[in-house]
């Protein structure tokens, strides 16, 4: 890493030091023209890798060209602590010569440099092919020659003056600080992702994807005790542009004791006002008795649980021991699946994968195989019925088409299984959040992520949250504190009693989740609706220290 690199990720704040790698690509000008690959170079590009890689024995071959785009704006209270854009551009081509996998990437975005690039993805293929034990088996894909997708956007937020952005950050936290904080971190993370795909089966797919992630940490201090209490945003990552921000009313979920949930867009000034009002009340909130509690989940919270619960132990190769090593495994093993009656929940939990979906992160056209995204299910009526698996895996669970769900976090990774979007299904029948409140005599609304921990297995777990409210007898009372429940996978997700209907679902995401060795991150979001999980164990977390 270079000094500069290194000086400019420290100055960026704790929020920035689980950036991607590609953060450090070439620095551009903040006030730089917003361009887009060409398809027709790109295809040009494509064909010498293609050519190059059947010259050197390839069965197979793909090439991506990438183009990453990043902006992060960060700033405390009155000012801005730093701004990062960068670019970078490259070529990844992976090949199966003589049964085996071999990947290349070269920053050398010219005919000589991807040819190179190509003869050595061949080379390390023959080279891994003295060990290789089981020829890689690919499930077909069908060629879709020259396509495009792009993100569903109204306005680009890359195009938005930087002046802007910063303003909506700083007039946020001043709103705050009148409001009765003592601090705020305030930032905005921006991605353009521009991807040329092409295969030695005909397809030529160029795509630019979108994400924006708004996000802040209040912080309230009692000054006589020492105390302070911090309140994360409530915004969710999203596949959109800079409307996201706009906060439009029709977007907005009003819930009990004055809470407002955000649906398509985040109006992110209202938000750090609720922030600093709920950070001071978390100062005199009383402590949680532990014991056995109905839990009302919302969206914001639910969807960290459903990540970890359900989309990492129901990736197949984590099944199948390939992240043993680094991540862990899985309880959700093969045999189970194989019964074909395996209760993951109660009848009425339905958690499906869609990379198709509407405003999420994980929403592209095609995967980095060249696979078109689609829905299916992994549990149904509380059963197991699938995985996520990719082209050279979906054979081990008798599918004949990969699930789209391959990618790459940058053209210098190798493409390979990740979580597309993973989500509950809403409720069939009309009820609304406040229709569950008053069915509840003794629980606990949790909103927000907070500090969790799950074992290797994906199996037992705690989590936590940002807001805690008591409920009793149907309505919520007070605000309360020290609050996390603990259970296992399968105990938790058969004590899911009621869904909230299609009108209530929201989505949560994560912008950098890790896999893999070396590490990548990849975007991914979790739908729901608010939910309710019956007799949990709610622990009290100042007394398990």
């Amino acid at each position: 890493m270079k000094r500069r690199d290194f000086l400019q990720l420290a100055g960026m704040g704790a929020g920035a030091l689980m950036l991607p790698t590609y953060l450090f690509g070439k620095s551009v000008p903040l006030d730089a023209p917003h361009s887009v690959l060409d398809a027709r170079a790109s295809k040009q590009l494509a064909d010498v890798a293609l050519n190059t890689a059947r010259s050197q024995g390839a069965s197979y071959a793909d090439v991506r060209i990438g183009r990453y785009l990043n902006q992060y704006l960060f700033t405390r209270e009155d000012r801005v602590q730093n701004t990062v854009n960068t670019e970078s551009f490259g070529v990844g081509i992976r090949v199966i010569v003589n049964g085996t996998w071999g990947f290349a990437a070269t920053d050398q975005v010219t005919p000589d440099g991807i040819k190179k690039a190509a003869e050595q993805a061949a080379a390390i293929a023959k080279a891994n092919a003295k060990l290789q034990t089981e020829p890689v088996k690919l499930v077909p894909v069908q060629s879709y020659g020259e396509q495009e997708w792009r993100t569903p956007i109204e306005r680009n937020a890359f195009d938005v003056p930087v002046a802007e952005k910063v303003d909506l950050l700083l007039s946020s936290n001043a709103a705050a600080m009148q409001e009765g904080a003592n601090f705020i971190n305030n930032s905005l993370f921006l991605v353009n992702e521009q991807k040329y795909f092409a295969s030695t089966e005909g397809s030529y797919i160029n795509q630019d994807i979108h994400r924006i992630w708004p996000t802040f940490t209040v912080t309230a201090r009692d000054t006589a005790s020492g105390k302070f209490k911090q309140r994360a945003s409530l915004s969710a990552p999203m596949g959109m542009g800079w409307e996201y921000m706009s906060g439009r009313q029709q977007d907005k979920i009003q819930g009990p004791a004055g809470l407002i949930f955000y649906g398509n867009t985040y109006d992110q000034k209202e938000d750090a006002v609720s922030a600093a009002r709920q950070a001071k009340e978390m100062l005199t909130a009383k402590s949680v008795k532990p014991g056995k509690y109905d839990l009302v989940l919302d969206p914001d919270h639910l969807g960290l649980t459903i990540h970890e619960s359900v989309g990492h132990p129901l990736e197949l190769d984590r099944v199948l021991g390939y992240e043993a090593n680094y991540a862990g495994t899985s309880f959700a093993t093969l045999d189970k699946w194989k019964t074909k009656n395996f209760n993951y929940g109660s009848k009425i939990v339905n958690l499906f994968a869609d990379k198709t979906q509407d405003h999420s992160l994980g929403k592209v056209g095609w995967d980095d195989e060249g696979v078109k995204t689609k829905r299916w299910d992994l549990v149904k009526d509380g059963v197991l019925v699938n995985y996520q698996a990719i082209r050279d895996q979906a054979h081990i669970i008798n599918e004949n088409e990969s699930h789209g769900c391959c990618y790459a976090d940058s053209w210098s990774s190798v493409q390979f299984q990740r979580m597309p979007n993973v989500s509950l299904a809403p409720g069939t029948e009309k009820y609304s959040m406040q229709d569950m409140i008053k069915d509840v005599q003794d629980g606990i609304f949790i909103i927000g992520r907070g500090s969790y921990s799950i074992d290797q297995q994906r199996y037992n777990f705690q989590f936590g949250g940002t807001l805690f409210y008591e409920i009793k007898n149907g309505q919520v009372t007070e605000m309360l504190n020290d609050v996390a429940y603990q259970s296992n996978t399968q105990e938790f997700w058969n004590s899911c009693a009621k869904i909230c209907d299609e009108s209530d679902y929201r989505l949560f995401g994560s912008f950098f989740d890790g896999k893999g060795q070396p590490s990548q991150v990849s975007a991914v979001s979790h739908g729901s609706s608010t939910t309710r999980f019956n007799g949990v164990n709610v622990i009290n977390t100042a007394r398990n220290i």
